[in-house]
């Protein structure tokens, strides 16, 4: 059964079509607020054309959301194309992962059922580089271990140059050289090499606390910038978190 899985972000909202338990294609469209019924089912329609999928086609829709005032209009577009009521996931959804807090966000939630069922057999950490970086950690047994949020890469370089009136605005990828002597690489340096630091700080932190090496993925927009840059990230998945909602909501 094909099934389409959406994760619904402050930024984003990311669309995979799900063969079994196989994505085969994935897309992106900027996350809206104020967006009515109709304007996503006529972006919905327009993109299914262009990827040639066939409503009739789609047995189950999945949803996971951090964006409420989404969610109900979205779930309105899906029962308008598909004719059928979208599975709404959130941290409340039975899986093998205990949430632990009733404050965890579905996307993180997702995270660590995605890491729980495709590398058992040892303590994981999921780095999430999206509007906010976060770090959650889940044991092999599935017990929540802890979650660590900072603010996102993208959203701190934007806050950076919306508060600075000569800092233009940058392409973040790894610099050539670490000191800058222009105010570009100076700018790349700082944003990649200073969020690596944290991150690798992060995972070498996480490991004494849990007293173990823990498997690493990195998933979000940005994770494919800071994976070649260290050997403490073990998988780059942009499509990890896709992938934990729709095994949260393939049997229900």
């Amino acid at each position: 059964m094909k099934s389409i899985v959406i994760n619904i972000g402050n930024s984003n909202i990311r669309f995979g079509l799900f063969n079994e338990d196989n994505c085969e294609i994935s897309w992106v469209i900027n996350t809206k607020p104020y967006r009515t019924t109709d304007e996503l089912y006529a972006q919905m329609l327009m993109l299914y054309q262009t990827y040639k999928i066939e409503p009739e086609e789609i047995g189950k829709v999945i949803i996971g959301s951090v964006v409420p005032q989404l969610t109900k209009v979205m779930s309105a577009a899906i029962k308008k194309i598909h004719d059928i009521h979208p599975v709404i996931v959130d941290r409340n959804t039975h899986s093998g992962v205990q949430a632990k807090s009733k404050q965890m966000g579905t996307d993180i939630y997702a995270n660590l059922v995605a890491a729980h069922n495709m590398y058992p057999h040892r303590k994981k950490i999921v780095l999430d580089f999206g509007t906010a970086l976060t770090a959650s950690c889940v044991a092999e047994n599935g017990e929540t271990l802890g979650v660590i949020i900072a603010p996102g890469i993208v959203t701190a370089l934007n806050s950076l140059i919306s508060q600075t009136a000569q800092l233009p605005e940058i392409e973040l990828v790894k610099p050539k050289t670490v000191l800058g002597l222009d105010t570009v690489t100076c700018m790349q340096s700082g944003m990649v090499y200073g969020f690596l630091g944290m991150v690798e700080g992060f995972i070498d932190r996480i490991n004494d606390e849990v007293n173990d090496d823990c498997f690493v993925v990195a998933t979000g927009g940005v994770s494919h910038v800071y994976k070649p840059l260290t050997d403490k990230i073990h998988v780059m998945d942009r499509l990890h978190t896709l992938k934990g909602l729709y095994f949260l909501g393939r049997d229900k």
